[in-house]
């Protein structure tokens, strides 16, 4: 089975073909489309995006909404974190001013956990969500340059050497937030084959 992925990012494609093997055959969506992200949470803009895409391309599509929820200050990034300061283009300046706010704020509670939502858009008749979280803390620095996006200031609670995403982006890629989605979306996918 042949299906698209709402998005033109090569590494997202890599890594979750990778992680589903051969189950399907994942392809990059032929173009970019403009979807705007307006939902109130990942599941609405998962679905946004899973739909534009399918309506586009007649092929069924998945897609996927993430984002990293500060839970000192939840109103920050959560389904805003890819828009989040968009004075700053680089990731590494988001995080910078992630930690800034920590320190301006003299915050101590650095609770945090990523969370990924993916849309699994076969027909307007059948649509399908797979959640994945990875709970953690925000660290005092950036770490690591392996990863992208918030990984340098998250700290997964279930590493072993409490790296951060960034300094152990293998391990990332079987423990995060979209592994555990991807593992429930795998498990469907067997159950219909």
């Amino acid at each position: 089975m042949s299906i698209i992925l709402a998005s033109q990012n090569e590494h997202k494609v890599k890594e979750i073909q990778e992680y589903l093997g051969r189950i399907i055959s994942l392809k990059k969506a032929p173009e970019a489309l403009e979807v705007i992200e307006d939902g109130q949470s990942f599941q609405e803009n998962a679905l946004k995006k899973a739909q534009a895409y399918y309506d586009k391309f007649q092929t069924p599509t998945l897609s996927d909404d993430s984002g990293l929820i500060l839970e000192a200050f939840p109103e920050i990034l959560g389904i805003h974190s890819a828009r989040f300061a968009p004075e700053f283009p680089e990731y590494s300046d988001k995080c910078q001013r992630v930690l800034d706010i920590y320190q301006e704020k003299k915050e101590s509670y650095r609770q945090a956990y990523f969370i990924c939502v993916l849309c699994y858009y076969l027909s307007p008749q059948e649509i399908y969500f797979f959640e994945g979280k990875s709970k953690g803390v925000i660290a005092e620095k950036l770490r690591g340059e392996g990863g992208f996006g918030y990984d340098p200031i998250f700290l997964p609670d279930a590493h072993p050497q409490s790296k951060s995403f960034a300094e152990d982006p293998e391990w990332k890629d079987s423990h995060s937030h979209r592994a555990k989605a991807l593992e429930s979306f795998r498990e469907f996918l067997k159950t219909r084959s």
